[in-house]
């Protein structure tokens, strides 16, 4: 289920904001039959010089309505930037399953860095973008002399 991972990443982009966050990490998934499990990581900038983490684990599953995908976005914690390679890798050791390393995509609070990550993909694999909010007509008024 190629577009598991990448829609779990754009829902938590889309609910915590492309400016907040700094890293992402996408977790290989668990695939077992029509059934996918996995999990992205996110770093987010605090305001100071710490980042707080926040994890999506998520399921994936192809039934006869199509792919439904279930996700839950918990904040794990406030830490220095340079520990999450090392919260990363014990996230990997400590897996049921050896899956591999995740993939570190760094945004950096950068909407051009986000839309360079979304580019790897299908559009087909990515959820519909969201819809944007009509322009407020310009109010014209005369006036007189």
């Amino acid at each position: 289920m190629p577009e598991a991972a990448p829609r779990t990443a754009q829902g938590v982009v889309r609910r915590l904001g492309v400016r907040t966050i700094d890293r992402l990490w996408i977790f290989p998934p668990l695939v077992q039959g029509r059934r996918e499990s996995g999990l992205v990581a996110v770093s987010c900038f605090d305001g100071r010089e710490r980042r707080s983490l926040w994890t999506a684990p998520y399921t994936a599953e192809r039934t006869g309505k199509g792919l439904e995908i279930d996700w839950t976005l918990i904040e794990q914690g406030v830490a220095p930037p340079d520990r999450f390679p090392r919260v990363m890798n014990g996230v990997v050791q400590r897996a049921a399953h050896a899956l591999g390393e995740p993939e570190e995509i760094e945004i950096a609070g950068s909407e051009a860095h986000w839309a360079t990550f979304l580019e790897g993909f299908d559009a087909d694999l990515l959820l519909p973008p969201e819809p944007q909010p009509e322009p407020e007509p310009e109010i014209q008024t005369e006036v007189t002399p």
